[in-house]
């Protein structure tokens, strides 16, 4: 979690200094669970760190949250890393 955290204040400085950027922030989630409850977590998580974004000064209007639910799973196998490395928030540039 603390990982986490550091990776999301380095976007933040980034985007702060590279106002010309545009990025969509995108919730993943494993794919235990029903696809609908996946892509409202995938959901509440881009969110989450849309705000936290916003909250250290990247302008709103820079970003968007998206949500993918279990449909782009970064690890295969069944085991919990792998459910692990699949729940996360990732950034992809607007153009």
């Amino acid at each position: 979690m603390v990982r986490t955290i550091s990776r999301i204040r380095t976007a933040a400085e980034f985007l702060k200094q590279n106002t010309n950027l545009r990025f969509a922030v995108e919730g993943h989630c494993d794919e235990r669970g029903s696809e609908e409850y996946n892509l409202a977590l995938g959901d509440r998580r881009a969110n989450a760190v849309k705000q936290y974004l916003v909250s250290q000064g990247v302008a709103e209007s820079r970003l968007s949250a998206v949500s993918y639910g279990e449909e782009k799973p970064v690890c295969h196998e069944q085991t919990e890393e792998c459910h692990l490395r699949n729940r996360y928030a990732g950034f992809a540039k607007i153009p």
